[in-house]
């Protein structure tokens, strides 16, 4: 006999059923007061931190943000998140006191090339030149004054030809090259006429001849390196060909010529052709030059040209002018014997020889050589040609502190000889979107095609986020920008728009090297280790990025350090924004307030329940600071 429905269910006794009614309310208003406490976390006030600090935050702009949720006011999260108000314990206002500014003849300092501690290395090979990093507990716990009557900088275009010399104060130049016409003072400014040792019809005249022999307007060449630069000028004459040149000098007796380019708004760092690899991947520039740079190409078995060679692109150019080229005109005004330069000039051609280059032209004193395509023919013929033996083993790509190898870093594999090691590069502009071969090739692992597009279109969403909360003016103001943790350079890629250039930097301990990507992109960057100084002079970049780099160093180094370097290296008037988790966000506020910083919290772009917080800074020294 089939039983009946009713006789299959449950019949619970009402004692249980009021039990289990009960327990399923207390969840609903448990959850209910859970969310409304969670909401309280993120409301919007100002921060306890204004009337506490006497700091007056500045409010950079009214406009709206993306989102629909307000962020236009302080974010505060001492009282509601509890890891933030920890981190508020450990920075106690008598043990972070307001950081005060260093003596003034600290106004040029660069700690990792101060002249006083290069004093302390021997002169061989130009070591001293190197980077010299001072210790931790040398370390200066200050801020670097500005030099008495500083301006705000003359703006993009116009700076490329002049700038405020009370910026700049430094006349060792224009007195030491007064004949070659570089640099000359004329009342308040310094005025950069193009001039050059190389150039004795100008700059311009100096790249037409050389646009004669090396394809500069087709966009096969983006990036060049231009060794013992100068003041930049040839660099500052490529932009207009849509070419990209890092200008690289040591701080040597001239001083300021690495200062002097960035005044100008011309990309340039310290850097010297020494004892280790110079701080760039393989494979990253379409050109290298050097316009009578002095360095001694085949001494101790032509290593500085191996690293020339390392960082050239396949394909890649090196242009030389000067000593010992066109020798046979120049030599009286060199003061050198004809055997001398001509024993020189051999032995030059002997090495590139060597190197498997390929000599394409030698005119109006400059001569050409280029890069093959790969190593095929190379390494087949190395017996035969004397060649200069192959690298075994080791990362091509490594350069932070790695020493010059005498040996050639090896290309890709290649199957044809007109294939291009590592693959080909699309001409610019279309480089910029491309996705790199460096990921289409599969050497950067674990980033695909999908991951490069989504990367670029994310950073353009940023940028829209940032220029609504900022008062940014891409129209000649903020021109000197620097990415410190810089991934896949796409927020240098959103930038190309407008006037300004980027310096990429790939922290030296990243987990994914991808400064080659962004060598790649078409744009330039370095390797850095933020535990230490950047080679450049102080108040050298406008606007200062950092996305998620003080959680990459929260165990390695102190966050204050790391801001004290942001604080050196901007500009007065210029501009910090540092994006990052809640936690980190956090601390820094403290940090910016005891620099004296004007400076406030906002949501990122994906509202305000996102664990991302961004801190803006309007400015690292106030006006009528020291």
């Amino acid at each position: 006999m089939i039983p009946s429905i009713p006789s299959l269910m449950l019949n619970p006794n009402r004692k249980t059923l009021a039990t289990i009614i009960l327990v399923a309310a207390l969840c609903v208003l448990s959850f209910l007061f859970g969310m409304y406490q969670n909401s309280r976390s993120f409301l919007i006030h100002p921060s306890p931190n204004l009337a506490k600090n006497c700091i007056q935050k500045a409010n950079l702009t009214a406009k709206s943000p993306l989102s629909a949720t307000p962020v236009d006011q302080t974010l505060d999260f001492e009282t509601h998140h509890s890891a933030a108000a920890a981190l508020t314990e450990d920075l106690k206002e008598d043990e972070l006191p307001q950081i005060e500014f260093c003596p003034q003849n600290f106004t040029d300092y660069c700690p990792c090339q101060d002249p006083k501690r290069e004093r302390r290395f021997h002169t061989d090979n130009l070591l001293h030149r190197e980077r010299h990093c001072p210790l931790p507990e040398e370390k200066k716990l200050c801020r670097i004054p500005r030099p008495d009557g500083y301006r705000t900088p003359i703006p993009w275009p116009e700076s490329r030809d002049r700038v405020w010399f009370a910026n700049v104060p430094s006349t060792r130049l224009t007195i030491a090259k007064k004949d070659q016409n570089w640099v000359r003072v004329e009342g308040d400014r310094l005025v950069f006429p193009g001039g050059g040792t190389s150039f004795p019809y100008g700059v311009k005249g100096y790249v037409d001849d050389m646009a004669r022999l090396v394809p500069l307007k087709t966009g096969e060449i983006r990036t060049a390196l231009d060794i013992g630069c100068g003041v930049a000028s040839f660099g500052g004459r490529l932009l207009d060909l849509n070419i990209v040149t890092l200008s690289v000098a040591p701080r040597d007796v001239h001083e300021a010529q690495v200062q002097f380019a960035l005044e100008r708004g011309l990309p340039a760092m310290l850097g010297v052709l020494s004892t280790f690899r110079l701080s760039y991947p393989s494979r990253s520039f379409d050109m290298a030059h050097c316009a009578r740079c002095l360095v001694p190409w085949t001494a101790n078995g032509g290593l500085n040209l191996l690293e020339i060679d390392r960082v050239l692109r396949p394909g890649g150019y090196w242009i030389l002018s000067g000593p010992p080229i066109n020798w046979k005109v120049m030599y009286k005004g060199w003061q050198r014997t004809k055997e001398d330069l001509h024993a020189e000039q051999t032995a030059i051609e002997d090495l590139a020889k060597r190197l498997c280059w390929e000599k394409i032209a030698e005119k109006t004193g400059i001569a050409v050589w280029r890069k093959p395509l790969n190593h095929i023919l190379c390494q087949k013929n190395s017996q035969a040609t004397g060649s200069i033996s192959f690298c075994d083993g080791g990362n091509p790509d490594a350069a932070w502190y790695e020493k010059l190898g005498n040996c050639i870093s090896p290309l890709p594999k290649a199957e044809a000889a007109d294939e291009v090691a590592g693959g080909a590069l699309e001409r610019w502009p279309k480089r910029l979107l491309h996705t790199p071969p460096r990921i289409t090739h599969g050497i950067l692992k674990g980033i695909s095609e999908d991951d490069f597009n989504r990367d670029t279109k994310l950073w353009e969403q940023r940028l829209t986020h940032y220029i609504s909360h900022t008062d940014l003016s891409f129209s000649g103001r903020f021109r000197n920008i620097m990415d410190m943790n810089a991934g896949l350079g796409s927020f240098a890629a959103a930038l190309s728009k407008f006037p300004v250039w980027v310096m990429n930097v790939v922290p030296s301990h990243s987990e994914n090297d991808t400064l080659g990507v962004i060598f790649e992109r078409g744009l330039i960057g370095t390797y850095m280790d933020w535990c230490e100084a950047f080679s450049t002079y102080p108040r050298t970049y406008d606007l200062i990025h950092a996305a998620g780099l003080l959680s990459l160093y929260k165990d390695r180094c102190k966050i204050l350090d790391i801001m004290l370097e942001m604080d050196r290296i901007l500009r007065p008037g210029g501009m910090v924004i540092i994006r990052d988790h809640v936690d980190m966000i956090a601390k820094a506020e403290i940090i910016a307030d005891r620099l004296g910083w004007s400076n406030r919290i906002i949501h990122t772009e994906l509202g305000v329940f996102h664990t991302e917080k961004i801190l803006l800074v309007h400015t690292s020294l106030q006006s009528g600071s020291n």
